[in-house]
């Protein structure tokens, strides 16, 4: 209680001294006549009347009694002021520099007055807070806020510029590297046709060459890099950062990813499924209002990637979304990569349309639609209502706001997708695709890069992995 009474007993023992003091000048000052002593009523004469006190005691008080007026009340009165704020602080949430770097990317504050006023912590510990996030580089002031009256206040932003990282798309022709700031935004890339049969040692090799060919076009130095990300289309433990099984990457499984890549690099260093990454990508640059959103890839292989309020939704195992080995024609001839009969990749990918063209690859087949060949035309139509039948199922079981074509098929403009609307609109419940949108993949290649991006820098600016940042550079310091 004494911090919550404190400052308002403190005001009345003030005012209450002022009272009598200022009879104590008045008698020594305006003296009517010469006396041995004067009636001083001390503020209490109408309850007890005056006091009577001689001329050199009065005199004598005047000099002893000023010290309180002008240190003792003032000082006393910040004390217990400051009591009031510590107690209350300890009632509160004490915020780490992570979560207060959350406020700020938010947007939810802008400034340390509006910090301290959103959080109700101290100023001295919003000083504190912000401070040790400017001198780790992870914000910066970027201008001035409008002001009610004095000195305008600092803006605080998240400093994108001071930290970098590097990301990498990795499909089973192709593989493209990317150097970013920390809002994911490409400072300078790569791309080279390469096939990921070729292995891990190969493959990633090239990843490890091309990350610094980037860090040196852009003129800047490795320290710089606070993260990595690389997909790869198979299924992968993301917390161990290992290929767990790809049908397309022989030579692969259980190979430690991020343990090759980080040889060089001491950051951390995520590994994720192609089509997850490309999932997220798209949705962070065009469907943040969609709570569900789903994507499926059709390249070489078949695979979807789910968001479910904004995160990847990776399933028990590791294996959510691997649709392209559901099984749909028991006596089909045609053998899956997995090894199965009549699953709906080798009905429906990219490659098992290029087979029935005579052709070698699903870019070959987009080349041949997009010239309007029209036995390719049908063809990737059928192959998108085949896919369709299944995507239904997923469509009704989920019930997403978007799907999204994305990979080499999505190259083909409205023909796959044509198909796939055809199948879902019929094999599926009217209410649940009436507000659906169906579209193409508006990032393309970019489309893996890009979520990469994102998922590292929220990684890396998460609040725990902030606050860690931060103890590690106090433990340097002491």
């Amino acid at each position: 209680m004494l911090p919550l009474s404190g400052p308002a007993l403190m005001a009345a023992g003030r005012r209450a001294f002022m009272i009598v003091w200022n009879e104590f000048p008045f008698a020594l000052l305006f003296p009517v006549e010469r006396r041995a002593s004067w009636t001083v009523s001390l503020g209490l004469s109408r309850l007890a009347g005056g006091v009577e006190i001689p001329t050199t005691v009065l005199m004598a008080g005047s000099v002893v009694l000023t010290p309180p007026i002008v240190i003792v009340f003032p000082a006393g009165g910040r004390l217990l002021t400051e009591g009031r704020t510590a107690g209350a602080e300890k009632g509160k949430t004490m915020l780490t520099a992570g979560q207060i770097l959350q406020l700020i990317r938010a947007g939810s504050c802008r400034t340390r007055k509006e910090l301290i006023e959103f959080t109700g912590l101290s100023r001295s510990t919003i000083t504190d807070r912000v401070d040790r996030l400017i001198d780790a580089g992870y914000i910066h002031e970027s201008g001035v806020a409008t002001s009610g009256g004095g000195r305008p206040p600092s803006v605080l932003d998240v400093d994108a510029t001071r930290r970098l990282m590097l990301v990498a798309d990795l499909g089973a022709t192709h593989a493209r590297v990317a150097l970013t700031d920390l809002a994911a935004k490409p400072i300078a890339e790569e791309h080279t046709e390469m096939r990921i049969e070729l292995g891990p040692d190969a493959v990633l090799t090239w990843v490890r060459e091309a990350f610094q060919r980037t860090l040196d076009r852009a003129g800047r130095p490795a320290h710089e890099v606070c993260g990595i990300g690389l997909d790869v289309p198979g299924s992968v433990d993301h917390t161990t950062g290992r290929v767990i099984r790809s049908f397309l990457m022989p030579g692969w499984d259980d190979y430690p990813v991020s343990e090759a890549i980080g040889t060089a690099y001491e950051v951390p260093i995520l590994v994720e499924n192609d089509a997850n990454a490309m999932a997220l990508g798209e949705w962070w640059s065009f469907w943040r209002d969609s709570e569900s959103m789903m994507l499926v890839k059709v390249s070489t292989g078949i695979g979807t990637g789910i968001i479910i309020d904004g995160r990847i939704y990776r399933g028990v195992e590791e294996a959510a979304g691997n649709i392209g080995h559901v099984r749909l024609r028991e006596t089909d001839e045609r053998v899956c990569t997995c090894g199965s009969r009549g699953c709906v990749a080798s009905l429906a990918s990219g490659y098992a349309v290029a087979s029935d063209l005579g052709r070698t690859s699903s870019r070959e087949v987009v080349r041949l639609v997009q010239a309007g060949d029209p036995e390719a035309i049908a063809r990737v139509q059928e192959a998108g209502r085949t896919l369709g039948v299944v995507l239904a199922t997923a469509v009704s079981l989920l019930n997403p706001g978007v799907l999204v074509l994305g990979g080499d098929m999505a190259g083909t403009r409205e023909h796959y997708l044509t198909g796939v609307r055809e199948s879902v609109y019929r094999r599926s419940l009217p209410y649940t695709t009436r507000n659906l949108e169906i579209v193409t993949s508006s990032l393309g290649e970019r489309a893996g890069i890009v979520g990469m991006a994102v998922l590292v820098m929220e990684h890396v600016l998460s609040p725990s992995a902030v606050d860690a940042v931060l103890a590690a550079r106090t433990r340097a310091v002491s």
